[in-house]
Formats: C-alpha cells, structure tokens, sequence
C-alpha cells in the first residue's frame, strides 16, 4: 500500500511529459503539456527555459488529480530532455536570454571553424563540431551577443535547468554532457580544450554524475509549489535518446533501435566509444555507467509527415497516413512515377552534416495525387535512416533487429515500410511514446537504490514487421535515386 512511486520527466521539444511509475515498471499516471519554439529568425529555434519550468509544474498538477495516492508515494524523480540546448545563467542563476535548441542552425560557421582549427578533438569528443551542438553555439554567442556571452557563469542542457529549478544545484550528467562536444566520452570527464576552444573555462560547467546516480535532493520551495516531499532524491537523468533507451530496455551492446519523433535517430548501444565522426556518426555516454551508444541523426523525422499534412490540407497526419494506405497499399509495389522526398526540411546530420540543406520533392508529374506525396515523405525518411544505419555500421556498431519508438510508431504502414527499407526487423512496443519518460522514473529507482529488475524488463512487444523480400529490388533501384539527389540539393546552397 506504501510501496515507493518514481517520478519520470521528459523536457522534450513540443511536449513536456510526465509519469508515475511503480515499483513493478507499471504507469499509473501521465500527463503532457503542449510547448511552442520561436523561430525569431531563419534558422533559429529558441524556447524561454521559464516556459519548461511553468509546463513541469502544470504536468505535476495533471498527476496529482489523476492519482492522488501514487503521487503521495513519489521518493524519487528522474529527468530525461531535449539534449544540445544552451541555457546561459547568470551568477545569480538568471536566465540570460532564450535558450537555442538542439535544431538551430545559426552556428555553422563556429562549428565549420572548431573543425578547422581541432581536428583531432572528434576523437575526443565522440563527433564533429555540428551547428545544432552546444558548443559551436557558444562561439557564436561570444561573436555575435558578447555582452551576454560576458554574463555567463553557468551553461546547462535543457533537462538541467529543470533540475536547477527542483533542487537549486547546478548539476549535469554525463549522457547529456557527451551531447555538448565539452565531454571526453571515453573517460567521461569534461575535455578542457574544447572548453577552452569556445571561450569557456571548466568554472563556467556544472558537475558531472551518471544518470542512475543520486543528484541533489528536492528544495523545500520546489516541494511545497509541487506537492512533493522536501528531500527526495533527484537522479542525474539523461539526453531523452540514452533515457528512452532505459525505458525500453536497449541496454547491452548490439541492442538498437529507430526513434521517430520531430527528429529521427537510429541508435545502436555499444560496451565502447565506438565512433566514426568523418560519417558524422555520435558516440555518446549512455545513461547507464560503462555504457556507450552509436547514432547516425536526422535532424527531421515525423515532423516531415506533420509538413506535409498541412501542407495539403489533410486535418491529420492519421488522416493522409490512411489515404496512403487506401492509394498505394504497403503489400503493392509502388509506381516508378512516384515522387522521391529528400527530407531535409531543417537541414541534416547523419551522414551529411549539412544544416543548410533543404528538402524537397522530385519526380512530380500530372498523374501526382497527395497520396503519393504523403508516401514519398514516409519512404524519404526511411532512406534517411538507411543512411543513419549505413553511417553508424562503418563505427562498427551492430544492428540486428530495431525496436520503433516515438509518435511515428503509431503508424503501421510505416513501420513495414521502414522494416523493407532497412531490410531488419522492426517492432514497436506498447507505451512506446513514455518510454523517456519511464527511462528517467527508472534512473530514480537505481538511484535510490532499486530498480534493478526494471532495467532489462524493457517494454512488451506490440506488434512485429518483417522485411517483404518482393519490396527489395524496387526500394534499392529508388533508394540509389534518392543517394543521387543529394549533390543537386546541396548545390543550391554552394
């Protein structure tokens, strides 16, 4: 009856989601709140980190009046967010301007010039200086807003400031760390050159603790606004990548799986920091210790299916996803004059770092119906993570069969189509769109010192999608028409 309830929370890019989780991996509440980005100019993408902290609070209210009883247990809180995020703090811990998230562009040049000037830090740092990383942001700060770049004591990720605002300590971990470009991933200390190379020094960084580890304990301010108990033990989290991994149980090494939100990843867990940084491949920390992961990124994902739903019209992507499913069934073989989608609607990493580059259509004729446009976007993305997966094999990671998660999960016509493109096995879970927020309840069981059985208990298999060997020959012929596309996209830009 009083048995101990974690509490999960996902700071993600739209949406700020939370769970109560019991001591047997079952949620007994969740809750979200809706978020907004400003985009003050091309390329930007910005939040005001207030904004996160009044979603969190709103969240924890939603728990409370769903289970009263759990939310009286909570012993723990554990936190997974948006990773790359720049939130700048003042000695007094001020916010000192919007936060810059992880899909701004505006530091390519700083990044081009941290490439130029460290080649041999990528070794280091587990990747190549990208714009959407936390440290080429910092340089252009200290180019283009020096008096605010002057004001900074603190730099922390986004799930961070969430935790300043639970506990009053400035604390990271080392999964988000690693996120940064600022971490040594094998040794998993901060790399101080690096540090250095955008202005920094180590003072200006929180310190660092493994995400199963206990962080700080709940401020007696915090605990009255939220309802909670003075003291609970806050875990250190992680990137919502490594914490997702935690929930659905990708732990050990050769495990993998695709993540299909507003971004797309495919991750495959190592027991090593295994990298590739010339294919523009991460080689991350895990949030668990003496756990690493590879990952080949796209910087759009279902955020493309969401485009091009507005973009004709539909009133949801359910909506189009259906059409698709009625034009052009998934058993058939599509017609050779369906269009081709390059999805680089906010530019791309894995294995291009190019955020300059856009997306577009090719192949549109007369006979071009919307549903063939909404399939393009579904195939266009799924050729994206063949090249994620592509990139991340050349660092030698393994990838068998991959676990779905995200909001494209959903979708089962996609998760076929995306099983005959990657030629690999595809499942999705039940309550795979928690699984950051279940990941970081977790960490707070591990780091009050339980949990350990919920560790490999992963989630329960939805529902299997195997490659249609028919599929093969077609999918090949156009993914080497998409690869071929690439040049004349990025030409627009040169």
């Amino acid at each position: 009856m009083h048995s101990p309830i974690a509490l999960g929370i996902d700071l993600g890019t739209s949406e700020l989601k939370a769970v109560l989780l019991d001591q047997s991996g079952v949620v007994l509440a969740h809750a979200g709140v809706r978020l907004t980005i400003s985009r003050p100019q091309p390329g930007w993408s910005e939040q005001d980190p207030e904004d996160w902290w009044q979603a969190c609070a709103a969240g924890l209210q939603q728990l409370r009046a769903a289970n009263p009883d759990a939310y009286a247990r909570v012993r723990c809180i554990g936190l997974s967010g948006q990773m790359h995020g720049a939130v700048l703090l003042d000695e007094g811990d001020r916010v000192l301007r919007p936060a810059i998230l992880w899909d701004d562009s505006r530091a390519m040049l700083e990044a081009e010039q941290l490439g130029r000037d460290h080649p041999d830090f990528a070794e280091v740092t587990g990747s190549l200086p990208m714009a959407g990383l936390t440290a080429p942001k910092l340089l252009w700060l200290q180019h283009h807003e020096p008096q605010t770049f002057s004001r900074i004591d603190c730099v922390l990720s986004p799930k961070d400031y969430l935790r300043l605002r639970l506990t009053g300590e400035r604390i990271t971990d080392v999964s988000d760390a690693a996120a940064t470009l600022w971490l040594d991933v094998r040794r998993r200390v901060w790399f101080e050159p690096m540090v250095n190379a955008t202005g920094l020094t180590l003072r200006q960084l929180p310190p660092l603790v493994e995400g199963s580890a206990a962080s700080a304990g709940l401020a007696a301010a915090a605990a009255t606004e939220l309802g909670l108990s003075a003291g609970l033990v806050v875990a250190g989290g992680g990137g919502d990548n490594p914490v997702s991994a935690v929930g659905i149980g990708a732990i050990d090494a050769g495990q993998a799986f695709v993540t299909l939100g507003t971004s797309a990843a495919l991750v495959a867990i190592t027991d090593h920091a295994a990298g590739n940084p010339p294919s523009a491949v991460h080689t991350f920390c895990h949030a668990l210790p003496q756990r690493w992961y590879t990952m080949g990124a796209m910087l759009s994902g279902a955020s493309c299916l969401r485009w091009v739903t507005n973009l004709l019209g539909k009133p949801n992507e359910q909506a189009l996803l259906q059409l698709v499913q009625e034009t052009l069934p998934i058993a058939q073989v599509v017609p050779a004059t369906t269009p081709l989608f390059l999805p680089y609607l906010a530019g791309e990493r894995t294995p291009h770092n190019d955020p300059l580059v856009r997306g577009g259509f090719m192949q549109l004729g007369h006979d071009t119906v919307p549903a063939m446009l909404g399939y393009a976007v579904l195939e266009g993305v799924g050729f994206g993570l063949l090249d994620a997966m592509h990139a991340v094999q050349s660092a030698g990671a393994a990838v068998s069969s991959c676990a779905l998660v995200g909001g494209g999960a959903r979708s089962d016509y996609w998760a076929q189509l995306l099983a005959n493109i990657l030629d690999r096995e595809i499942h999705t879970l039940s309550g795979s769109e928690l699984s950051a927020c279940i990941g970081a309840a977790k960490l707070g069981f591990l780091a009050i010192g339980g949990g350990q059985d919920l560790l490999a208990a992963g989630m329960p298999i939805k529902a299997r999608f195997t490659p249609v060997a028919a599929q093969q020959p077609v999918l090949q012929a156009r993914y080497r028409q998409f690869r071929g596309l690439f040049a004349a996209a990025q030409a627009l830009h040169d």
